[in-house]
């Protein structure tokens, strides 16, 4: 029985996400490889700062590789700039695996992290290109959860070296071997996936765009209505497009796209800001001030890996018919409560009074945390700015809205060891306010998107208020309660929009009628 085409759409994004599990293994293998006596040995025991300066050179790298992923998608295709990403990725890799000294596995590191921050950037870009409308918030949230499968992997893997060859080059060399793996099919067999429809429209491959998408959503019906409408809207949309400056131009240069942008930034600086890196990168540090040993402390975070999986599974399963909105309020308050909680029972220990139990409400708090992240925040941080931006700019303006993560990131990673030294339990403060902080720009600043096609979005963010809460903006129908919307000037100007007609068929200029 051939699969259904929104199965088959589905698949095809599982594989494209394949790089995230690559982001999520290389993110938390570093937290068991850090404390290997061996691996101390071949860097020479670095001190706070140069190991915060290993585990941020990954994010420094993702920070640099945003930019030329845009580049490289736009110029000559997503698979193409996948492969690149899977590509630098292994050489990465067999860097930090075969690391004879410290520069060795900080090239390997940047290197890893430059593919990353490529790939963790092209997959809900492709996703979100290729899906159809109503299921690609699940489609463009595979990103975190394949994150999390990379994490369970590398957690556990970690835990069993860790168990099993202490103090043995096996204990830290192996983990890093490991991540190569998925990088090998990634980089082998992206080609055999059909391209970005959109990608196709925008290079003048039009034929080509109608057969990829009948490919996609009707089993190769390029007679199918759903095909043939969305296919008309899509040209319109890049024709429109077509006459507008360049990309950087009309990022900067429109309010509205600037302001989509600006969203995504803060969006993505956001989730760094819940606290997540410092648990991912330095729980052996975080566990043992509340009295667990490193080996304790990796069973620990792998059964906090298994949490997140079911997390990030319900957001895949649900998140079409949640939204995005509220489930990113909701976690980020979540994440803000369970911080607090943490905070206390860190202060306790500090001040000696820390008891067994109040360690494991301490490993509870950092697992219901995790619940919230994997399954309102994270999967949401990759998903919103991709599908919020137009063809013409998505490309590039995703990769600004990633850079933001990344050098959030980096600064996490880099300065963490010397705040513990410095302030200690006190830096859990931070992120027990950013978690409201960020629930509370959310609900002012960011309006729903679930349901609506790529090509509506920019009517949606051109006709809406910038404050969501207290206007009266039907957000449903996509038009304000006052009379004031019905004078408005349509989103493209009405010569264009007859020099466009005049290029279409009688049946096309009935349906652009009907979108605009």
């Amino acid at each position: 029985m051939p699969l259904s085409p929104k199965a088959y759409t589905f698949l095809c994004g599982c594989f494209a996400a394949l790089g995230s599990i690559l982001f999520g293994y290389d993110l938390g293998v570093i937290a068991a490889v850090l404390p290997a006596p061996d691996f101390l040995r071949v860097t020479d025991n670095p001190n706070p700062t140069f190991e915060g300066f290993i585990v941020s050179s990954l994010t420094l790298g993702a920070f640099c590789g945003c930019i030329p992923a845009s580049l490289i998608a736009d110029k000559f295709s997503r698979r193409m700039a996948i492969f690149v990403g899977a590509i630098i990725f292994l050489l990465g890799g067999i860097l930090q695996t075969a690391a004879s000294n410290r520069e060795m596995m900080l090239a390997g590191r940047f290197f890893a992290g430059l593919s990353i921050g490529m790939l963790s950037l092209l997959a809900p870009l492709y996703q979100s290109e290729i899906a159809h409308p109503s299921i690609r918030g699940r489609l463009t949230t595979l990103q975190q959860f394949f994150l999390g499968i990379g994490a369970f992997i590398a957690g556990w893997i970690g835990y069993a070296t860790t168990e099993t060859s202490w103090g043995t080059a096996l204990q830290w060399r192996l983990p890093l071997a490991f991540q190569l793996l998925p990088a090998i099919p990634l980089a082998g067999m992206i080609f055999l996936l059909p391209e970005s429809p959109r990608w196709l429209m925008i290079v003048g491959r039009e034929e080509e765009s109608l057969t990829t998408l009948a490919r996609l959503h009707a089993r190769g019906n390029e007679n199918d209505a759903f095909v043939q409408e969305e296919f008309k809207e899509m040209r319109l949309k890049v024709r429109e497009e077509a006459n507008a400056e360049s990309a950087w131009r009309q990022i900067f240069g429109d309010r509205t796209n600037l302001r989509k942008v600006m969203l995504g930034v803060t969006l993505q600086f956001s989730v760094q800001m819940t606290g997540v890196s410092v648990l991912q990168y330095y729980s052996a540090r975080v566990f043992s001030g509340v009295g667990f040993k490193p080996n304790t402390t990796f069973l620990l975070q792998s059964i906090n890996s298994v949490l997140a999986l079911f997390a990030q599974a319900a957001c895949v399963i649900w998140i079409d018919k949640t939204g995005r909105r509220w489930p990113m309020i909701i976690g980020n308050i979540g994440s803000g409560c369970t911080f607090i909680g943490a905070t206390i029972i860190q202060a306790k220990f500090a001040n000696g009074n820390g008891t067994k139990s109040d360690g494991y409400a301490f490993v509870a708090m950092t697992w219901i945390f995790n619940v919230f992240f994997s399954a309102c925040i994270g999967p949401l941080s990759w998903a919103y700015p991709v599908e919020i931006m137009n063809t013409a700019i998505r490309a590039k303006a995703t990769a600004l809205t990633s850079m933001s993560c990344w050098i959030a990131n980096f600064m996490i990673g880099q300065i963490s060891p010397e705040v513990f030294k410095a302030i200690d339990w006190k830096y859990y403060i931070v992120f027990s306010v950013c978690g409201f902080s960020n629930a509370l720009v959310i609900w002012l600043f960011f309006p729903e998107t679930a349901g609506r096609t790529l090509e509506s979005m920019d009517r949606l963010f051109k006709e809406s208020p910038l404050i969501v809460p207290f206007s009266n903006y039907d957000w449903k129908q996509g038009t304000r309660g006052d009379t004031e919307s019905a004078l408005e000037q349509p989103s493209t100007p009405v010569d264009e929009k007859n020099e466009l007609k005049g290029e279409l068929s009688h049946e096309e200029t009935h349906d652009v009628n009907r979108l605009h």
